[in-house]
């Protein structure tokens, strides 16, 4: 209780000389410098909140010395403390009402909008990348998708980052059951990649990560169209032209799915066929052999696909 008392002397005293004196004007520069140097000795201390306070109150001076760039680096670091703030209090398992969360994401939201202002949207997007990154750590997934779709927009002249974007945006649907949206998105990355990535010299063919990027997204759109069945008449046309491809019927298919290992796409091609047949002991069987091949993400959705077999739910569970 001493420091507090002893943070909010010390911060009315800052605050006092931005008071509007007559004939006299306020040194806004030093009140800035003042706020800064206290919000490092709270943050030293370890009050997090009190120190995000102060890095708001700089931000407020900055923004009065029309200096951007201060402005939005102290927004940055009231944000950060304020969710560290937060995480303290869940590890913790302090009561509360998300009250530190809410002052972090209010603070992202105002530290973008600057950034944005000075056309400096890779800081922008790097932002709305930690603010959905820590949601999702927090279990918050359906909070952390707008945040990480905002950073696949402004990421559009670095199409690598924005497709990882999408990524993260597509795993937060999968985690809160939002099957139909993770496979739009997914579905989405995959033409961006083959307009927007690099290829091979006269073929349609990308290369490197862009290759591997689509490789994870058509396994996981496999999976995922397993996993809903949509029936005939709700399949759009670039999920049936996909499934095509792993129909038996179609004569030396792996050439034109050539960015899969030649098992993984055996491997699929006996998933379809089992899920079409209904065989739930090869699923099983195949299952096992396909579990060192795909990712923890795309082995959940797997056995998710096994699951629905064995018991249908009509929910993918």
């Amino acid at each position: 209780m001493a420091a507090e008392g002893d943070f909010l002397t010390r911060y009315r005293a800052v605050s006092n000389k931005l008071k509007k004196r007559f004939l006299r004007k306020p040194n806004v520069a030093e009140a800035s410098e003042q706020f800064g140097q206290l919000a490092k000795e709270l943050k030293q201390q370890d009050c997090l909140q009190y120190a995000a306070f102060c890095n708001l109150a700089m931000a407020r001076c900055e923004q009065t010395l029309f200096n951007a760039p201060g402005e939005a680096l102290a927004l940055t670091d009231a944000a950060r403390l304020f969710l560290a703030s937060e995480q303290e209090n869940r590890a913790l398992q302090a009561p509360g009402f998300d009250e530190h969360l809410q002052a972090a994401l209010n603070c992202y939201s105002f530290a973008i909008k600057v950034y944005i202002e000075m056309n400096q949207p890779v800081m922008a997007a790097s932002l709305s990348l930690e603010l959905g990154n820590a949601l999702k750590e927090m279990n918050r997934p359906g909070e952390a998708v707008v945040h990480f779709q905002r950073a696949a927009e402004l990421q559009t002249q670095t199409p690598v980052e924005s497709l990882l974007s999408l990524w993260e945006m597509a795993s937060c649907k999968i985690l809160t059951r939002d099957y139909d949206g993770a496979l739009a998105v997914l579905s989405e990355m995959q033409i961006m990649c083959q307009e927007r990535g690099l290829q091979l010299p006269g073929t349609n063919t990308p290369v490197g990560a862009f290759m591997d990027i689509i490789a994870k997204c058509e396994i996981s759109r496999v999976l995922l169209l397993m996993l809903l069945e949509p029936p005939p008449q709700k399949l759009l046309p670039e999920h049936a032209q996909t499934l095509e491809r792993y129909a038996w019927e179609s004569f030396d298919s792996h050439s034109q799915v050539n960015f899969l290992p030649e098992d993984v796409f055996l491997l699929l091609q006996s998933v379809v066929m089992a899920c079409q047949e209904k065989d739930t002991e090869s699923l099983k069987s195949l299952q096992t052999e396909l579990w060192p091949l795909l990712t923890a993400e795309q082995n959940h959705l797997l056995h998710l696909v096994v699951q629905e077999r064995i018991t249908p739910s009509g929910q993918g569970v």
